[in-house]
C-alpha cells in the first residue's frame, strides 16, 4: 500500500475534464510533484486511470469510487481488484456526490484494506466525521458539503473541530481539508489549524494557467514541509 507523507495535495478533476484534457492536467501535476517532492494524489474518471497512470510516473494514482463487490456477480459495479490492476493506488469514498451508508461504507472500506487500497473517506459534519474515523481509514476528506465548488473555505471552527474529532478517534489518520480551497492562503490558512494537506477540484480546473495555479497551491506546503 502507498504511504501518503504530509503535507500533500490531491487534485480532484471529477468529471470536469476527461480524455486528452485530463491527461494533459495529470501530466502538468506529475512534473510538479516531481519537481517539488510533493505527494500529489490525482483522481480520475475510471475509464481515464489506466492512461493516466501510463502517462505519469510521480502522481498517486486514486479513483473516485469503487463497490464492495467480490468476482463473480456485480454488473456495474467497480471490482476493487480491477483498481490495483489498472494500477491504482488509492480510492476516495463517500463524496458528498456519491454518498454511502455508514454500513455500506464499512463493508467497503473492508474490501479496499484487502487488495492494499490506500483508503480516503469524506465526511460532512463533525458528528459524521468521528463516526467515519472510528472506521480507521487511511485518510479523511472533512469538508461541509454545503461548501462544495464555492470557493467559500470552512470556518476555522470547523476545521479545528473535525481535526479535533477525528485525530481522537485514530491519531495515524490524515486529514484533509478542502471545501473552497484554491489559493495560497486558503492552503495557509487550513495547514495553520492543523489539516495534513488540502485539495481542489474547481480552483484548479477552470484556472486560466492550472501549472501557474497549482504552484500558488504547493508552495505553502513546500513551506510547511520544510518546518518539519
Amino acid at each position: 500500500m502507498v504511504l501518503v507523507k504530509k503535507p500533500f495535495l490531491m487534485v480532484n478533476p471529477k468529471v470536469y475534464l476527461f480524455g486528452d484534457e485530463i491527461v494533459q492536467l495529470a501530466k502538468v501535476a506529475d512534473k510538479l510533484a516531481q519537481k517539488y517532492q510533493i505527494d500529489i494524489l490525482f483522481t480520475g474518471s475510471l475509464i481515464d486511470l489506466p492512461r493516466i497512470k501510463a502517462e505519469t510516473s510521480h502522481l498517486i494514482i486514486t479513483a473516485q469510487h469503487m463497490d464492495a463487490v467480490n468476482k463473480g456477480r456485480g454488473m456495474g459495479h467497480v471490482l476493487p481488484e480491477s483498481l490495483v490492476a489498472a494500477g491504482v493506488q488509492a480510492v476516495v469514498l463517500n463524496h458528498a456526490e456519491n454518498q454511502l451508508t455508514l454500513n455500506v461504507l464499512a463493508k467497503t472500506l473492508k474490501r479496499a484494506k484487502e487488495v492494499g487500497l490506500y483508503t480516503i473517506v469524506c465526511g460532512d459534519s463533525i458528528e459524521e466525521c468521528r463516526a467515519i474515523a472510528q472506521l480507521n481509514p487511511n485518510m479523511m476528506i472533512c469538508e461541509p458539503t454545503s461548501l462544495i465548488g464555492t470557493n467559500k473555505t470552512s470556518d476555522d471552527q470547523y476545521i479545528i473541530e473535525t481535526i479535533k474529532a477525528v485525530k481522537g478517534i485514530n491519531s495515524n489518520i490524515l486529514i484533509l481539508e478542502a471545501a473552497g480551497v484554491s489559493t495560497g492562503d486558503d492552503v495557509k490558512k487550513v495547514l495553520r489549524l492543523g489539516a495534513d494537506g488540502t485539495g481542489g477540484t474547481s480552483g484548479i480546473v477552470c484556472a486560466d494557467n492550472w501549472e501557474k495555479q497549482l504552484i500558488e497551491m504547493i508552495n505553502p506546503l513546500k513551506l510547511c514541509q520544510g518546518g518539519e
